[in-house]
Formats: structure tokens, C-alpha cells, sequence
């Protein structure tokens, strides 16, 4: 039930955040609600397609299109109203973030796979579904940025696996993962934390 509770904030902020990004790009209504779906489920549709985890999430539970399309549309109706939406936009998206990896990697160890794979699966299902977005819209994905993104979904996974390792409460695990994850996400945002720059001078020239 708490993991259920929370994939349902996740892909309602994902939604969110695709409206946000949508309305950038003056697209219509049919276009905000098929980025919607893409965005918020596509992550999960990626790992279980490499998974072969099946049937689909959105397939089992095709309410789910009809939520993630109706929290854009809401969105795209109130963005108007809203000030800041950049800073919504990331808060959203880094929410989205750590719920999907804590689920994704949930799955994974479901399946019985391997730590390296259960960790893959967490950033795939993290990553995926804003990457998407990001290609639909035309612009850099967050995951290519200089910004620490993709890392803040390996080191949610890695605590949230490691928890579970210890033996500790699958709902703890969840939280303490989550949590930890989401401060270090807004945290680089706030203070622009940085991954080291890769540089590189042809020095025959």
C-alpha cells in the first residue's frame, strides 16, 4: 500500500513537471497529455521491456494514462497562476526521481536479480521517463547536465538496497532512501553541486 501511495505521487509530479515542460513548447492539449504519459510511465515501461517484466504497469492498470493525463492537464490549466515554475519544475522532477528509483529497484529485487542489475534498474526507471521528456521537447535532458542527477538515483538505490540488505523495514528503507535522496538532489540545485568536468585539450595542436 505505501509503495502503491507513492507511485502515484510519482507519476502525478512527473505528469506535473511534463505539463510544465510542455506549455514551454506551446504544444496542445492531446500533445501535454501523450508527454504526460510518456514521462511518468515511460521510465517503468523502459525497465520492464529490458526486464522482461511483464505485463506493462499502465497495461495492468490503464487508470493509470487517465491519472497522469488529468494531473497535466490540472497543471497546464494553473500554470498561468503560478510563479517560479522553474523551481516547481525541479522540485517535482527530483520527487519523481527518487520514488521511481526506490521502485524500480524494488522490482528488480522482486525478480531476484543481481545487486549491479537492481541498481540499474532503480536508474532506469529514475532516469528514463524525464529523459524522454527532455528528448520531446527538444531540450538537453537533465540527465546530461552538468548537475548531479543521474548520481543522486545511484546513491538513492544503493542505500535503499543496502537498508534492505541490513534487514531493516522495507517501509524505513523506502523513506530513509527517499528522503536522503531528495535532500541531495534539491541541496545540489540549491548550492549547484557539480560532477567533476571532463576536459579534453588535444595537446598535438
Amino acid at each position: 500500500m505505501v509503495l502503491l501511495v507513492l507511485y502515484l505521487v510519482a507519476i502525478t509530479a512527473e505528469a506535473m513537471t511534463a505539463a510544465l515542460a510542455a506549455g514551454r513548447r506551446d504544444m496542445d492539449w492531446v500533445g501535454v497529455c501523450i508527454i504526460a504519459c510518456v514521462t511518468a510511465l515511460g521510465g517503468g515501461s523502459v525497465r520492464d521491456v529490458l526486464l522482461g517484466h511483464y505485463p506493462l504497469t499502465w497495461v495492468l492498470h490503464p487508470e493509470y494514462l487517465w491519472i497522469t493525463a488529468g494531473a497535466a492537464m490540472l497543471t497546464a490549466l494553473a500554470a498561468p497562476a503560478m510563479k517560479r515554475l522553474h523551481s516547481l519544475f525541479l522540485l517535482l522532477d527530483a520527487l519523481g526521481l527518487v520514488v521511481f528509483t526506490v521502485i524500480g529497484c524494488q522490482v528488480a529485487l522482486q525478480m531476484e536479480l543481481p545487486v549491479t542489475v537492481v541498481l540499474v534498474s532503480g536508474m532506469i526507471t529514475g532516469c528514463a521517463g524525464g529523459v524522454l521528456r527532455d528528448v520531446l521537447c527538444n531540450d538537453i535532458p537533465l540527465l546530461l547536465r552538468k548537475e548531479l542527477y543521474a548520481s543522486v538515483s545511484v546513491v538513492t538505490g544503493i542505500l535503499f538496497v543496502g537498508a534492505r540488505a541490513l534487514d531493516v523495514n522495507p517501509n524505513i528503507a523506502m523513506f530513509v532512501a527517499m528522503g536522503l535522496g531528495l535532500a541531495m538532489r534539491i541541496l545540489a540545485i540549491r548550492f549547484d553541486w557539480q560532477m567533476p568536468k571532463f576536459v579534453y585539450r588535444d595537446e598535438w595542436r
